[in-house]
């Protein structure tokens, strides 16, 4: 079940607030974690068991591990936890992965049926991973109550997008947390900002992405190879940044208060300011969890550039089994050793060295997309290749009136300016005083209708982190 999506918005959602808020104290996380089994449950039956296999694995391996004091055989129960976590994760995502490779690269024979990943797997495991190390580090006691436990978990608002919470910055709030009708209602306004995000602008630049992503490379011209990559390169943003308002708006709708996990990446200025600002949750989680545990930099720049290479590997692949994830993981994990050896990262830039440094981030980020975007690697070098043959530069100007209209075109525009935060700048501005807020709240209330009409009218609805 999409979050943008007629029976979410006008079914799903207004029953489970309704039972949530007329339910005693001691029912409400109840509530909730029905409420996600069955959002979770609606789009894929069967594979709701493997996520309640997982709770039920990491709930006991922490109470194992919490009860161990001997160090051997903690780190030994905590390693056995993880390795089953993987371990499903593994066959459910990688296995066909490794499989083929194995088949065309080694000449192998394994014969296999192609194993359909679960919705989710990848950000509900990160989860669960990270209570049993919590439950080891002693930063968290383990959780007793199995329901509890599970609504961590489950969590609908992000269990199937992010972001990724981590046990240590929610526990509090699943035992003990209060509900205010401004926190439901900046939660609501949040909600509607991140809808508008993904149905208006993410949806509309979809469709030039695919448009022109799934044509021939021998029929892409310079400028239309260009408009395809910064339409996925707003695209992607949208989509996810727009899920993650919307999950951040639904957490505050119900008293919790999860944590941030984009802050505007495109106006940086490095690749490592970048990683600071796209998808936080799961840079966190690699920096505390793999990261920080392999010597961080709190070692010499030889091991602090191989920690970051391993940990972008990981990233990459983490993100897809295939090999331009892989690549593209790898595509930051090179930049950011080079900022690292440099101190490019550090260092105090006058105005025109910002401009040339944004430009230098914006390119290596849009290059990255189109490995990311691409189905092969060979796709994605061809295309790269489209981009920078000049020779199709004047004929390929005819060729962007095929995939533009004025309405994309402005979809463009407000999505560059939309990027930068200067939306958001405006409507916190419009927070001052009634006045100002009430306008605020006409201006939600007319893309909420806006969004509206664009879900009754259309059924291009597309979601990429369904992939992971």
């Amino acid at each position: 079940m999409l979050f943008s999506s007629m029976v979410f918005i006008f079914v799903f959602l207004p029953i489970v607030v309704a039972l949530y808020y007329i339910s005693p104290r001691r029912f409400k996380n109840l509530i909730l974690l029905i409420s996600s089994i069955i959002f979770y449950a609606w789009g894929e039956p069967v594979y709701v068991f493997i996520m309640l296999g997982t709770i039920l694995i990491n709930y006991i391996g922490a109470i194992i591990v919490d009860k161990i004091k001997i160090m051997s055989y903690k780190r030994l129960a905590l390693t056995l936890t993880i390795l089953t976590d993987l371990s499903i994760l593994f066959y459910f995502k990688y296995f066909n992965f490794f499989a083929q490779n194995i088949n065309k690269y080694l000449h192998g024979n394994i014969d296999f049926i192609y194993v359909i990943m679960p919705i989710g797997i990848s950000f509900y495991t990160f989860q669960a991973i990270s209570y049993v190390i919590d439950v080891f580090r002693g930063e968290v006691k383990a959780q007793r109550n199995i329901e509890k436990l599970a609504l961590f978990i489950t969590f609908f608002p992000q269990l199937i997008a992010g972001p990724i919470v981590k046990y240590h910055d929610i526990c509090a709030q699943i035992e003990n947390r209060k509900e205010t009708i401004k926190d439901f209602i900046l939660g609501l306004k949040r909600f509607i900002i991140g809808l508008a995000k993904k149905i208006i602008i993410a949806n509309t630049v979809a469709e030039i992405a695919d448009s022109i992503f799934l044509t021939g490379i021998s029929e892409h011209g310079m400028l239309v190879a260009w408009l395809g990559i910064i339409a996925y390169t707003l695209q992607i943003y949208f989509d996810f940044s727009g899920y993650s308002d919307m999950a951040i708006g639904l957490g505050r709708m119900f008293g919790f208060k999860i944590l941030e996990n984009f802050n505007f990446p495109y106006i940086s200025k490095t690749i490592t300011e970048f990683w600071r600002r796209w998808h936080i949750s799961l840079s966190t989680w690699f920096k505390l969890y793999l990261y920080i545990p392999l010597g961080g930099n709190r070692c010499s720049l030889a091991r602090n550039c191989f920690n970051i290479l391993v940990v972008f590997f990981a990233t990459g692949f983490w993100h897809g089994a295939a090999w331009v994830f892989i690549l593209w993981g790898m595509w930051y994990g090179v930049f950011l050793v080079i900022e690292k050896i440099t101190g490019l990262a550090k260092k105090e830039l006058t105005r025109a060295q910002s401009v040339l440094a944004h430009i230098y981030t914006l390119f290596v980020v849009i290059i990255g997309w189109v490995f990311f975007r691409s189905e092969s690697l060979s796709y994605a070098l061809g295309y790269i290749s489209s981009m920078f043959d000049f020779s199709t530069l004047i004929s390929s100007f005819s060729e962007l009136g095929e995939y533009l209209d004025n309405y994309k075109i402005l979809m463009i525009i407000l999505g560059i300016i939309g990027s930068t935060g200067v939306m958001k700048n405006v409507i916190e501005f419009g927070e001052v005083n009634n006045i100002r807020k009430s306008v605020v709240n006409v201006y939600l209330l007319v893309l909420f209708l806006w969004c509206w009409s664009c879900l009754a009218a259309s059924t291009y609805n597309p979601f990429i982190y369904f992939r992971f």
